[in-house]
């Protein structure tokens, strides 16, 4: 009697299934080159659009896909509401649209109030708030790194400050502008250490025609990439455009694309 292991046809699936299950060898990562590129690239760019004043305006980033918006708490800013003020708003997002709060040097019981108001907000600290202050709230967090302008950005130890801030959700990287808050300005993206421990969010004088350079430059170089764009979609300050928001949404998926296909192989993280 020929038994199920002798039978040609059993064995030779049982050989191809093998085969299938095998890992390829033949990328520096286990897998393929191509694989690696593939599984990367596979990783959709998360997208926040901050500095909402207006409920025209959170409609529209939920429209065009964002994944969070940020709402200003820092009276000096010229996006500033007030907690009242982001309540409103934020009840107007639909599951998965994550609230993100922006606040600057605030006491920790104003912080942990308005959070207790605006349940699953993530919080975002933009001032001198040390890793113990951060860690005080007990609610996600993203800390800022105000990275210098021009060549000085190659100074900035970004990887002692991921270190420093490990319980951070992610880094958010800023150009170093006088003032709190974000200036609407782009900082030397180039001169990033080649390899960070941390998800990043990218920020900073984004707009439509320039987050695909920034996303190609930068995602390489992290565990994870956002990015987050404010005056890049306004028409003025606080004043957020449809029409730029989807731009740059459509510019962000765009990159994902790009970078996908490409043949480039991310460093990985240390």
């Amino acid at each position: 009697m020929i038994g199920f292991h002798d039978h040609p046809t059993a064995l030779h699936t049982i050989q191809l299934r093998r085969r299938r299950a095998a890992p390829r060898r033949e990328g520096p990562l286990g897998g393929s080159a191509a694989h690696a590129v593939a599984s990367v690239g596979a990783q959709r760019t998360r997208i926040k659009i901050c500095g909402l004043t207006r409920e025209q305006d959170v409609d529209a980033a939920v429209a065009a896909g964002a994944d969070a918006v940020g709402f200003v708490l820092y009276p000096p800013s010229p996006r500033y509401v007030t907690p009242a003020r982001a309540l409103e708003l934020a009840r107007r997002l639909p599951p998965f649209v994550t609230p993100v709060l922006l606040f600057v040097n605030e006491s920790a019981a104003k912080i942990i109030a308005t959070c207790q108001d605006i349940p699953g907000a993530t919080v975002q600290f933009h001032g001198e708030e040390t890793p113990g202050d951060c860690d005080r709230i007990a609610r996600p967090y993203l800390r800022a790194a105000r990275i210098p302008l021009g060549a000085a950005a190659a100074g900035f130890d970004l990887v002692k400050y991921a270190q420093d801030y490990s319980n951070a959700q992610a880094i958010l990287l800023d150009a170093h502008v006088d003032g709190y808050g974000g200036g609407g300005k782009a900082f030397n993206w180039s001169l990033l250490p080649p390899s960070v421990n941390a998800h990043l969010v990218l920020s900073g004088g984004l707009n439509a025609a320039n987050v695909i350079d920034g996303i190609l430059q930068v995602r390489p170089r992290c565990r994870t990439l956002a990015v987050d764009v404010s005056s890049g979609v306004e028409i003025h300050k606080g004043i957020k455009s449809a029409e730029k928001i989807n731009q740059f949404v459509a510019a962000v998926r765009a990159a994902d694309e790009q970078f996908a296909k490409s043949n480039h192989v991310p460093v990985p993280a240390t």
